[in-house]
C-alpha cells in the first residue's frame, strides 16, 4: 500500500496556529471571571403546592411570577402537585429517593414526620435575623414548631365557618341563623325542598364532604371539639395519648352528621372531593362547611353576591378548626436553601399577604397586612370575612406529630362508614381506637 504525503503549506500551519492560541486564550479568560460575573448564576427553586380552587392557584402564579421580575438570581418553579391526599405518597416517595422539592404547601401536621424523616431544615436561625418574624401573628407560632425548633412559616391562615344562601333561607321562611346543632339539623330540614313542584327534591339543606381523607377530617373537627372531644391528651409526643372510643365529643358530632344524613337535608360529596362548591354555587344545597379560601371564586360565581357566613353552631362551646398552610424548607444544598427562605421572607411580608387575602379570602398571616388600607376597606365590603376573623379566637390547630397523619386516617375512616351507614358512631371509634392501639401501642 503507498501512503500519499500530503504537502504542509506555511498559510495552514500559521491558521491552525492561530486558532490555538485563540482556544486558549478563551479558555484562560473564562477560568479568569470573577465568581460574581458568571453568565449563569440563577438559583432554580421548585416549589410543590395544593392550592384549590384553581383562581387561588392563579393568584399564586401572579405573586410568583413578581416574586421572579424582582429577583432575578432565583426563579421559583410553582408545580400543582394535587390535593393534600395525593401529594402525600409523592411527597414520602421524593423524601425516600432524595429528590424533594425545595419549598413545599402543606398544613402543618405533617412536620412532625417530615422532621422525624430527617427531611427538612430547621429555620430559626434564619427567621431569627429576618425582620419578618416581627410581623407574623403569635397565635400561628404553635404551627411552625417541634421539639423546640422552628420548621416551616405560616402561608396564610384561616378557619372554617358555613356559607349560606340568604335568599334561600328568605324563600324557606327562615328568619334566624343556626346557633345550636339542634337549630342547624331543623334549618337543613326547612331548606330541604321540592321547588318546582314535581315531587322529587332539588334542594338540599347541607352539602357534607364524603371521604375519609384530611379535608373531611378538618371540615368535621371543629364539631368534635364543639362537642366536648379532645383529639389527644396529655402531651402530644405520645401518640398513645390519642382516645376515641370513649371520646364523647367524638361521638356526638358523628352522630349529627348521620342525622342529617338521616333527615334527608344532605348533598354527599364525591369520593374525597368535599371541597368542591358547583352545587353550592348552583342553589342545589343551601349551606356548605368550608372556609374563607372559596369566598374568591364565590365572589365571581354566585349572582347579586348571594352567599353569607355564620360561625359553626354551638355544640357544648364554640369551635373551629384553625386551617392555613406553611411553608416547608427541605434539605437540598446550602445555596438553594437560602434562596428558598428568600422566597418564604417575600411569602410572609405584608406586601404578598395582603395581595393573597385580597385575591383568595384568606386570613392574612402577617399582622401589618390585616391594618393594611387596602385589606381594612375589604372588609368593609367582605362581612363575611369579618366572621372568620371573629370566630379565630375559638380556633383549635391539630396536633404536630409523627402519628397524627395515622389519627387522621381512622378517623376518616370512622366518618365515612357512619355517612354511609355501615356503622354506629360508637362502633366505628371503636375500632378505629383499636387500630391506633395496635399502630401506637
Amino acid at each position: 500500500m503507498k501512503f500519499i504525503k500530503i504537502p504542509t503549506y506555511p498559510f495552514l500551519r500559521a491558521r491552525l496556529l492561530i486558532l490555538l492560541i485563540v482556544g486558549i486564550l478563551i479558555l484562560t479568560g473564562c477560568q479568569a471571571l470573577p465568581e460574581g460575573e458568571k453568565t449563569d448564576q440563577v438559583i432554580h427553586v421548585t416549589l410543590w403546592q395544593g392550592v384549590n380552587p384553581p383562581p387561588n392557584r392563579d393568584v399564586l402564579q401572579k405573586l410568583v411570577d413578581r416574586f421572579n421580575q424582582t429577583h432575578p438570581n432565583i426563579q421559583v418553579e410553582s408545580l400543582y402537585v394535587g390535593q393534600p391526599d395525593q401529594q402525600m405518597p409523592k411527597i414520602l416517595s421524593a423524601v425516600v429517593g432524595n429528590a424533594p422539592p425545595d419549598l413545599l404547601w402543606y398544613n402543618p401536621a405533617i412536620g412532625g414526620q417530615l422532621v422525624e424523616l430527617n427531611a427538612l431544615t430547621p429555620i430559626d436561625e434564619m427567621l431569627a435575623n429576618s425582620p419578618v418574624k416581627a410581623e407574623i401573628d403569635p397565635a400561628l407560632f404553635e404551627s411552625m414548631e417541634y421539639k423546640g425548633k422552628i420548621w416551616s412559616v405560616p402561608f396564610a391562615t384561616n378557619n372554617v365557618g358555613i356559607y349560606y344562601r340568604p335568599s334561600l333561607f328568605q324563600a324557606a321562611g327562615i328568619r334566624e341563623l343556626p346557633r345550636t346543632w339542634e337549630e342547624l339539623r331543623q334549618v337543613a330540614k326547612k331548606l330541604t325542598r321540592d321547588t318546582n313542584g314535581d315531587g322529587s327534591i332539588d334542594q338540599h339543606g347541607i352539602f357534607l364532604p364524603l371521604g375519609k381523607g384530611e379535608f373531611s377530617v378538618f371540615i368535621w373537627l371543629p364539631f368534635m371539639w364543639s362537642g366536648g372531644g379532645e383529639l389527644v391528651s396529655g402531651d402530644v409526643l405520645q401518640a398513645a395519648a390519642v382516645e376515641l372510643k370513649d371520646n364523647k365529643g367524638a361521638t356526638a358530632a358523628l352522630q349529627l352528621w348521620r342525622d342529617l344524613i338521616t333527615d334527608g337535608s344532605v348533598i354527599l360529596s364525591g369520593p374525597e372531593r368535599g371541597y368542591e362548591t358547583d352545587n353550592f354555587i348552583a342553589g342545589k344545597v343551601a349551606m356548605q362547611i368550608t372556609g374563607p379560601w372559596t369566598l374568591g371564586y364565590l365572589q365571581q360565581d354566585i349572582p347579586n353576591g348571594d352567599f353569607a357566613v355564620f360561625p359553626i353552631p354551638v355544640g357544648e362551646r364554640p369551635a373551629t378548626s384553625t386551617g392555613g398552610e406553611n411553608l416547608f424548607l427541605f434539605k437540598t444544598t446550602p445555596e438553594r436553601q437560602k434562596a428558598a427562605f428568600t422566597f418564604a421572607e417575600y411569602v410572609l411580608s405584608e406586601e404578598f399577604q395582603t395581595e393573597w387575602a385580597l385575591g383568595t379570602g384568606y386570613l392574612p398571616a402577617n399582622m401589618k397586612s390585616r391594618q393594611n388600607p387596602k385589606y381594612l376597606a375589604y372588609l368593609e365590603e367582605q362581612p363575611a370575612v369579618k366572621v372568620f376573623l371573629e370566630q379565630a379566637k375559638y380556633g383549635r390547630s391539630r396536633p404536630i406529630f409523627p402519628g397524627y397523619n395515622r389519627v387522621s386516617e381512622n378517623i376518616g375512616r370512622a366518618l365515612e362508614s357512619v355517612m354511609l351507614g355501615k356503622s354506629t358512631p360508637q362502633e366505628a371509634l371503636k375500632e378505629s381506637q383499636q387500630r391506633l392501639d395496635l399502630i401506637f401501642k
